[in-house]
């Protein structure tokens, strides 16, 4: 009895653990990002210090994540 206590105790803070762990993981963008003309987002992917927009127009629109800025485009075949 005592035993399957300390399990169950054991799974419920580990439970708890890994909630708390991924809850502060909120990711941040600026409230608005300017694209080029004509094109649309299709995606957003978000890295440690940049983000990365898919537009329908096959191109890959790496931004910097503090400034908003366009760092990088790369076009998709």
């Amino acid at each position: 009895m005592l035993l399957t206590a300390v399990m169950i105790g054991g799974v419920l803070l580990t439970f708890a653990l890994i909630v708390i762990r991924l809850s502060d993981r909120t990711p941040t963008l600026p409230e608005e990002v300017e694209l080029p003309d004509g094109a649309s987002a299709q995606a957003v992917t978000i890295g440690p210090n940049w983000f990365a927009v898919v537009t329908d127009d096959s191109r890959i629109l790496i931004f910097d994540k503090t400034t908003g800025k366009l760092k990088q485009t790369v076009t998709v075949d």
